[in-house]
Parts: C-alpha cells; sequence; structure tokens
C-alpha cells in the first residue's frame, strides 16, 4: 500500500477529518467543473517568489538551501506552466501565522512561503532556508521532523497534489505518526529529498533534489 489510509489513529488529527462514508461524486462532469475553477498565468507569479530569502529587507536566519527537481505526470512526461507553492517553518521551527505561539523566535526577514511555475521540463526552483523541527502536541513529546510543504497543480484545478519534503538522515522519522501512515517503506523513502552536490553552490547554499510524479487523481499526505 503506497499510500496512507485516511484513517490513522496514531496521527490523532484523522480520528475527526477522515471519511466515514463512501465518495460522492458532483453532479457536474470534470470537464465543467474544470471550467469553473480558477485559472493560473505567468502574470500571478513574481519574478522573487521563488525565492524565500530575498522578500524582505534583510537575510532571514538558518541554513540557505537550493530545492528543485521536476514535476512529472505518470507516464514520466513533463508538467509545464503549473503552479508549485511551498510553506514551511523557520529555522527555529515555527510558522510566520497567528496559530503558532510555541516558544521559538520569529524571524522578521522570513514569512515561510513561495511559489513558481514549472519550465519546459517540469523543472522547478526554490531559494530557502532548512526549516527546523516543532513540537506539536499530537501525543507526549511530539516533534515534527523538518519538512517542507507542497502544492502542486496538474493540468487542471482537479489535479492537485499536497504533501511534504523531508530531509535525510532525520532521527525524528520514526516517531512520526504523519511519515510513518505509509505502509510501504519505498513510498515513505520517495517523500525524503537527496542531496545535490551539481545544484550546491560553492560557499552560498546546500542542494537538495525533489521530484514530484503526479497520478491521476489528488492525493494529500
Amino acid at each position: 500500500m503506497t499510500q496512507p489510509p485516511y484513517l490513522s489513529p496514531s496521527y490523532r488529527s484523522t480520528i475527526l477529518r477522515a471519511p466515514s462514508q463512501a465518495l460522492v461524486l458532483p453532479p457536474l462532469g470534470p470537464d465543467a467543473i474544470e471550467l469553473t475553477g480558477p485559472v493560473f498565468g505567468h502574470h500571478d507569479v513574481g519574478a522573487l517568489d521563488h525565492d524565500l530569502t530575498r522578500r524582505h529587507d534583510g537575510e532571514p536566519i538558518g541554513e540557505r538551501i537550493i530545492v528543485s527537481g521536476r514535476v512529472v505526470d505518470a507516464g514520466g512526461r513533463p508538467v509545464r506552466g503549473t503552479l508549485v507553492e511551498i510553506w514551511q517553518a523557520n529555522a527555529a521551527g515555527r510558522y510566520d501565522h497567528e496559530a503558532d505561539q510555541h516558544p521559538a523566535p520569529l524571524d522578521p526577514n522570513f514569512s515561510g512561503a513561495g511559489r513558481c511555475l514549472t519550465g519546459d521540463d517540469g523543472e522547478y526552483r526554490f531559494v530557502t532556508i532548512k526549516p527546523g523541527a516543532y513540537p506539536w502536541r499530537n501525543h507526549h513529546n511530539a516533534w515534527r521532523p523538518a519538512h517542507i510543504h507542497f502544492s502542486v497543480f496538474g493540468t487542471a484545478f482537479t489535479e492537485r497534489l499536497v504533501t511534504q519534503m523531508y530531509f535525510p538522515g532525520d532521527p525524528l522519522f520514526e516517531y512520526d505518526p504523519i511519515y510513518q501512515s505509509i505502509p510501504d517503506t519505498e513510498a515513505r523513502e520517495r517523500l525524503v529529498s537527496r542531496f545535490d552536490l551539481t545544484t550546491t553552490e560553492p560557499e552560498w547554499a546546500l542542494g537538495y533534489r525533489f521530484d514530484i510524479v503526479l497520478g491521476r487523481t489528488p492525493v494529500e499526505v
């Protein structure tokens, strides 16, 4: 089983969010749904939206990293011009959001969100700061591994993947019920980025590679 079950009791919020009844299809066909959904164009994405380190007056605190990869469909074909969005905690493990009140410092030069459009080869690229781990009160002494959230649209608004990218060698993997909710070991490891020396820039930033494959149906992890 490569996808996590909707109900995973060790991940406590799934007890409230997991569907308890069979899927109900909307009355409109897929084409009609796609036509009524939002449309994203190049004018919506700014020149620096992909660089989370240059959105404020000063430099953010933390380890600068480059995260890049390709977005492809299930057949391996590049998904061109699609919107990729990320959001994350800062280097201290805190989100720039009013709901996050745990006692870690905010960074006035890091808001933790970015977006870009894929190129003709399906490639995307972000410059950001490596996020820190943070407590999340799911169970006693619960800490999330460092991760970056991704939202990726396919060829239509109804084709959307929401997932998380992790970093290699994190000691919190074995204690994290979200990561462990995926039963298949190989599928679980596909959520872990790999260090990439070719995109690492000397004396400036480490590079990580995270390729994304879009299936036929929306998936959330």
